[in-house]
């Protein structure tokens, strides 16, 4: 550690995914945490609303007599807090704030917040107040909280993640104005915008208005607490050079410090117990893909996966969808494929009908296929849902000649799912291929989970961890110096782990295809080979390690600090 970089004393983060498992930054949170707790053990602080008032919230264990006097202070203070451990490695100390009472004060809070910062909160709807909401009563947190336990000759940083904490750092700075704000932006409002509604996002990035598109978009508030948080913070960052553009051209402010994410390999099984669970995760996906279908899929499937947030085409379900369906009836295939698809939808519980064959003792073999045979769960709106018609539309049958078989988990894999009844990292496991074929990405936890777990990966240029990748790999820079395979169809990954696909506005064809020749390509590689990239996905992985990517939030703390300081100065 850089012993010139001035380092917090204290560290307070606010997101909504505090012990609350929604998105990629519980995953940022949960696998730093350790990392931070090792260096300044219970002076990292996490803050997140309190959803879980009247049932147990499994991530979080409270415990009453930790700050018991300041808890009593707080209350006093219209504060209703739960204080305990967040269930994850290193078991930091977490805050939990019902932010409800404070949906009374809502429109003094927002008139106040444009009278000191200018953020419009006319247009809200949706999440937005819900959001402000928390964001405000953290900021109340933190602010009580000093009171009662610090003073200025600490060093304290608050660092907010996301449009909805911004409010939150706002306040901090108008009233503890001691404490350095920190804003990430992990995917500016705007930007998912502008892509999630079919408009060109890279090509003319440079002549989007971020305020014009806001107003043409209808999300007028969101980006003016986003953008305002960012001008008024004293450090802004995100997590990539993809979203530092964004940033730049969209929030017209250059973010001071990239945070890259990291993991913290924890998570991952090692030895006996990483080859026990991965038997049984392949297993278990067989066994649930045999009952659907009415087939006979054995280990020597292919199983490949995409996953994530149910957005259709900015994590690339769509390309994704369609390089399977060109690989349907591709004489070159040489194993069969079994694809997932596992992204939340509107799902209205699991299939009673695939409960009941999986209830039937095993090994057990279903000689016709269920009705729908390619969904696990129930949807409430089947006739809306994008994957559902899709696959109808491309006459997928996964009758048990096709060699590519498609089967789509809308839900949550949280372990109690009804039908597979693994967590999420547990079915990773046992996975050969995954593929994220993202249009917008900023970072993309997905594809460093996939690795971590061993699982090589395709993903594209267009993902902050895609770009990243390919500065690791000497490999990928220079493709005209990679050997010649020696197999009919190209596949890299054998000698890198992850293949990092070109990707545009306008190349969605291209990107189809090369899927499907990456695929087809790793279904032609011999056992040795696939366990050379499943061995160079993992060293690849361990190169994103949280032990490494930390250094870049000291330098952000360090820059946070310091302009604190100077301003402080200043008053």
């Amino acid at each position: 550690m850089n012993k010139e970089l001035l380092l917090p004393d204290y560290i307070f983060e606010s997101s909504w995914e505090v012990c609350n498992k929604v998105g990629g930054i519980y995953t940022v949170l949960s696998t730093r945490a350790k990392t931070l707790q090792d260096a300044m053990p219970d002076h990292i602080v996490f803050i997140g609303p309190d959803f879980w008032i009247e049932k147990e919230n499994p991530l979080f264990v409270e415990d009453k007599k930790l700050w018991a006097d300041w808890r009593r202070k707080a209350a006093n203070e219209a504060l209703n807090l739960r204080i305990g451990r967040w269930q994850i490695p290193g078991r930091p100390i977490v805050v939990l704030v019902d932010f409800k009472p404070f949906f009374a004060q809502k429109n003094e809070i927002y008139s106040r917040l444009w009278t000191d910062f200018q953020v419009d909160s006319l247009h809200a709807y949706g999440d937005y107040d819900e959001a402000s909401m928390f964001s405000y009563a953290a900021g109340r947190v933190v602010e009580s909280y000093y009171h009662h336990f610090l003073n200025e000759s600490k060093r304290i940083v608050y660092q907010a993640h996301e449009w909805m904490t911004g409010l939150g750092a706002l306040y901090i700075r108008t009233h503890v104005p001691a404490i350095a704000t920190i804003f990430t932006t992990h995917a500016t409002t705007i930007g998912r915008s502008i892509a999630g509604n079919g408009k060109p996002l890279y090509d003319y990035l440079f002549a989007y208005n971020g305020n014009q598109m806001a107003d043409e978009l209808n999300v007028q508030s969101k980006h003016s607490i986003e953008r305002q948080t960012a001008h008024n913070v004293d450090c802004f960052t995100t997590v990539s050079d993809v979203t530092a553009r964004e940033c730049l051209e969209l929030l017209d402010k250059q973010p001071d410090v990239v945070l890259p994410n990291g993991f913290e390999m924890d998570f991952v099984p090692k030895g006996v117990s990483f080859v026990n669970r991965r038997r049984k995760a392949r297993q278990r996906i067989l066994e649930v893909a045999n009952a659907l279908m009415g087939t006979t899929l054995d280990d020597d499937t292919m199983i490949i996966s995409t996953s994530g947030r149910y957005e259709w085409k900015n994590k690339g379900i769509d390309v994704y969808l369609e390089a399977l369906v060109r690989t349907l009836h591709d004489d070159r295939l040489q194993r069969p494929v079994l694809a997932l698809v596992e992204v939340p939808a509107w799902q209205a519980g699991p299939r009673e009908d695939l409960q009941d064959r999986l209830k039937t003792p095993q090994p057990s073999t279903f000689t016709s296929p269920l009705p729908n045979p390619f969904i696990t769960h129930h949807l409430h709106e089947p006739g809306s849902d994008m994957v559902t018609q899709m696959l109808l539309r491309c006459g997928v049958t996964n009758r048990e000649s096709s060699r590519v078989k498609i089967m789509f988990v809308p839900c949550y894999l949280d372990g109690a799912d009804g039908i597979f009844n693994l967590h999420y990292y547990d079915l990773l496991l046992g996975l050969d291929l995954t593929v994220y074929p993202s249009y917008y990405e900023p970072w993309g936890y997905t594809p460093l989970e996939s690795v971590a777990f061993k699982v090589p990966c395709i993903t594209t240029t267009l993902a902050g961890f895609g770009l990243w990748a390919n500065e690791v790999k000497a490999a990928a820079l220079k493709p005209a110096g990679r050997r010649k395979p020696k197999i009919a169809q190209p596949c890299y990954l054998d000698r890198d782990g992850v293949e990092v696909i070109l990707r545009s506005d306008y190349n969605y064809n291209e990107v189809a295809d090369r899927i499907r020749d990456e695929i087809i390509g790793f279904s032609q590689l011999t056992d040795k080979e696939v366990n050379v990239a499943r061995k160079a996905a993992a060293a690849l992985a361990e190169k994103a390690q949280w032990r490494y990517f930390i250094s870049y939030y000291y330098k952000a703390y360090d820059f946070a600090l310091r302009n604190a300081k100077e301003r402080n100065a200043s008053l």
